[in-house]
């Protein structure tokens, strides 16, 4: 049992589980009841992704430091309320069944998703 972070669109690994997708925007051209078929995502989660304009600056980043600004606001957007508690619940269950989360980017090292994973770790998520 635990939690493997993702890129959506590749191909699941044997017992990944259910996938959710913390993605801002559903993937493009690509209708609603493929998603899962196509290795996107089986429920989507907006809640962990970057607010609009903090998605810009996160895909903008060239350097370490512009990263590190991202990173320092991305974290302080999932304090808020609703991110934090679902963030506590996934860490819970990530003791109980096995699923994944993840995102587009093809370099998990700059993308929201390795802040995740994380802040996951950080509650005591038992990540893959």
């Amino acid at each position: 049992m635990a939690i493997r972070i993702v890129r959506l669109g590749t191909p699941r690994a044997a017992g990944e589980g259910l996938r959710l997708g913390t993605v801002r925007r559903p993937p493009r051209g690509v209708p609603k009841a493929e998603f899962a078929k196509r290795d996107f995502y089986d429920t989507w989660l907006p809640n962990l992704a970057p607010s609009a304009p903090l998605m810009a600056d996160g895909q903008a980043a060239e350097t370490d430091k512009d990263w590190a600004a991202f990173k320092r606001k991305f974290t302080a957007e999932m304090k808020q309320p609703d991110a934090s508690h679902l963030l506590d619940l996934l860490a819970a269950l990530s003791h109980q069944s096995s699923f994944s989360l993840g995102c587009y980017c093809e370099d998990e090292s700059r993308c929201h998703r390795s802040v995740l994973r994380e802040l996951l770790a950080q509650r005591g998520a038992a990540i893959t």
